[in-house]
């Protein structure tokens, strides 16, 4: 991926079909309202701005920590090149699992903020139009016996690829309206052996996300037997 030094403390990195339109104003929440270009937002750990440039839709997020290190910092990490910042990782495992034809959301850019020893980064990312996380979904409704072997499934299509999904839970797998599913947020995640022990993680750390909201919202279509058909549908995979 070609870097591109923006000026003295930022770093942008854009798919080629991008490169010569995206700015750093791309990054700026704030210029985006102000052109009228935001549609949209997601609030949790941070704000996700979703917002269009030309009839096109794109998800803008920038990185936060978790965990106890959050209290203190928020925002920055130590700074050991370019390519070695969460957002050029992200960025990186994007387009490869893109090319494999795996149902990710395209890449588009990402811009690195240097200063002195710590960095700010942000990625871009296309919107998947008419699409909700199941978590909203499950609010709302119980998935049918074939979406919970669709969900299986896909998460058994990205472990025979050996992607590694560092936080797999319900916010993070997307259904459309016409039956297509994706997985977001790859912050983290990484490349492991298809086989590795590791990926079973993923399993246990979704049917986790499952049971806790379950627990904390009344109206939560989920049930233990759907668990049942998810494992059914990544089995048969």
């Amino acid at each position: 991926m070609k870097i591109q030094q923006i000026d003295n403390n930022h770093y942008l990195v854009a798919i080629k079909e991008y490169r010569d339109r995206i700015t750093k104003d791309w990054f700026d929440p704030e210029r985006l309202k102000h052109n009228k270009e935001v549609i949209g937002q997601s609030v949790g750990r941070s704000t996700t701005y979703f917002f269009e440039k030309a009839g096109e839709g794109f998800v803008l997020r920038q990185y936060f920590r978790g965990g106890l290190l959050s209290k203190w910092v928020e925002d920055s990490y130590f700074y050991l090149g370019i390519r070695k910042t969460r957002a050029y990782c992200e960025q990186a495992m994007l387009e490869k699992m893109h090319n494999l034809g795996l149902p990710v959301p395209p890449p588009v850019a990402m811009l690195v903020h240097k200063k002195g020893l710590v960095y700010q980064a942000s990625i871009i990312i296309r919107l998947i139009s008419d699409s909700e996380d199941l978590f909203h979904i499950l609010r709302k409704r119980a998935l049918t016996d074939d979406e919970w072997l669709g969900v299986g499934a896909l998460i058994k299509e990205f472990h025979n690829k050996g992607v590694y999904h560092s936080d797999l839970n319900i916010h993070n797998i997307l259904l459309s309206d016409s039956g297509k599913m994706w997985l977001i947020d790859f912050d983290k995640g990484r490349f492991v052996e298809p086989n590795a022990s590791l990926l079973e993680g993923n399993l246990s750390r979704l049917k986790r996300s499952l049971m806790k909201e379950s627990r904390k919202h009344p109206q939560f279509h989920w049930r233990s037997p759907d668990w049942d058909l998810l494992m059914q549908g990544y089995e048969q995979a």
